[in-house]
């Protein structure tokens, strides 16, 4: 079933993911196959199936959606939604779920209706937005870093990098803190917390030195914040000291998080920079410092598209660029094994990690929960596709955690935490797992022989009819040519053979 959603979302390649999609509107049926299509795409289309009739409501239709659409005859709407009906939910092991009570969650035992956060930065930097996200169905907003100083930002200040297929991969930012100056919000705290009192408030600060890290918490606990987030991490914001500077240096962590604890008694987390070897240090340093928990990753410091006639690199402001903060779904691997590193170190027992680092799907966030996350933020994935993604965050986990028989999010908590290792010794190397062909959906590209051949260890040749044929006594079993097989016609056995019965 996984392969073939897999061809699905590459079915899906053309569509838009448009604002009040057109084809919602021709839709007769009223079946919103915009959402449909969007639950598709963010790897949910088991909880969108639960939702549809059991018969296939698209059988008899003239699929108006598809003529509607922007890009008319290129997006296989009707197959997509009858995919959903007659393979998908048939399919399905529970019905969908009634109630969303299995996604409670908590920060430091302050309540969260779900786990889902919306993290800190553009994204969460003013009263209309959070205010939106609260309405979307976000649990709360990890609030734009608040200082004493002046911001004054650059344009532009995004660049990307984007996929063979021309979806964003890799994000880089030179954006800076809130440029509303305190009293300003402040005043946003208060009105979120009148008109949200069950949505939680998470007050991100940066300060100067101890006494600013110290009045900074104090004002935003008394104006309404659940929770206070210590930024030792934008890597943006290194000029006089501040951001990844901070978080770099264990002592100046502990420094200022015993600061802010002078201010504040509501829960504090410290925001980690992933610009370092280990994070255990910081981490240890904010505990001793008086913090509750961790929060990680932040971006990590790049630089991208340096342009061959100008020779500046993205975004250029003028003749010049800067280093700024790499996120998007190429860092989710980054981003895991630092959340792990923090999971797996006893000296950090108790302490609460709300993760994040390339959370676009539920699948995502489960990988950092199942590592120790207790909650997950999210900010390039809104960025790209707004507010809206909630909705598949939360039903995808939800079916999930029905269909496995978990009552509560919270039991997966670091539940995989025990089959990661930071070293390679632990793993048995006696064995193969040998690929396996689908001949009927192999297309003879040969991109599988190439691989192998100057990639891997020679073991593939093409027969006569351009079929790939695997030498057993060359290959290794490292899996090469399943990952770029263009139509995902190679597989895994599964079945693992010890190399003496070779």
């Amino acid at each position: 079933m996984y392969l073939e959603r897999k061809h699905k979302c590459e079915d899906m390649l053309r569509c838009t993911l448009c604002a009040d999609a057109p084809c919602d509107q021709a839709c007769p049926k009223k079946l919103e196959p915009a959402k449909q299509l969007r639950s598709i795409w963010f790897d949910n289309e088991i909880a969108a199936a639960s939702g549809l009739p059991e018969t296939n409501p698209c059988s008899d239709c003239t699929a108006p959606c598809e003529a509607a659409c922007i890009r008319s005859g290129e997006v296989p709407i009707k197959q997509l939604l009858s995919f959903l009906t007659e393979n998908v939910r048939p399919a399905l092991d529970v019905p969908s779920p009634q109630d969303e009570a299995a996604l409670q969650a908590d920060i430091c035992g302050v309540p969260l209706e779900n786990p889902f956060l919306l993290s800190s930065s553009v994204v969460g930097s003013n009263y209309d937005m959070c205010a939106r996200a609260f309405e979307a169905g976000w649990a709360g907003v990890a609030f734009k870093t608040i200082c004493s100083f002046e911001i004054h930002e650059a344009s532009p200040r995004y660049s990307a990098i984007h996929g063979a297929n021309g979806g964003l991969v890799g994000f880089k930012n030179i954006e800076q803190l809130s440029d509303h100056s305190v009293p300003e919000n402040m005043e946003i705290f208060r009105r979120l917390k009148k008109n949200y009192p069950t949505k939680r408030v998470i007050a991100s600060i940066m300060g100067r030195n101890e006494q600013e890290w110290e009045d900074l918490a104090r004002q935003c606990q008394e104006n309404g914040a659940d929770v206070i987030e210590l930024n030792f991490s934008c890597p943006n914001m290194m000029d006089w000291g501040l951001g990844s500077d901070i978080g770099q240096v264990p002592e100046l962590v502990e420094r200022f998080t015993a600061a802010a604890r002078r201010g504040a008694s509501i829960p504090i987390l410290a925001k980690l920079t992933p610009n370092v070897d280990h994070m255990s240090p910081a981490a240890e340093a904010a505990k001793r410092g008086g913090a509750d928990g961790l929060a990680a990753i932040n971006t990590i410091k790049s630089i991208m598209e340096i342009n061959p006639h100008t020779f500046v690199s993205s975004p250029a402001i003028g003749r010049h660029s800067a280093v700024g903060g790499y996120s998007g779904s190429a860092v989710k691997p980054i981003a895991l094994h630092f959340i792990a590193e923090l999971g797996h170190n006893q000296n950090l027992s108790g302490m609460h990690i709300s993760g994040m680092g390339g959370v676009e799907t539920w699948r995502d966030a489960l990988e950092f929960i199942l590592l120790g996350a207790g909650s997950v933020q999210v900010t390039t994935a809104i960025m790209q596709y707004g507010y809206r993604i909630i909705d598949d965050l939360k039903a995808g986990l939800n079916y999930y955690l029905h269909e496995k028989g978990y009552h509560s999010v919270k039991e997966l908590i670091g539940e995989g935490l025990e089959f990661v290792s930071d070293t390679t010794e632990i793993l048995e190397r006696d064995s193969i797992v040998y690929p396996k062909f689908k001949r009927k959906t192999c297309i003879g590209c040969g991109r599988c022989q190439i691989s192998c051949a100057d990639g891997g260890h020679q073991a593939i040749h093409l027969d006569k009819s351009r079929r790939p044929v695997l030498d057993p006594k060359r290959c290794v079993g490292c899996h090469l040519c399943v990952l770029i097989c263009p139509t995902h016609s190679i597989v895994s056995s599964g079945k693992r053979i010890y190399k003496k019965k070779i």
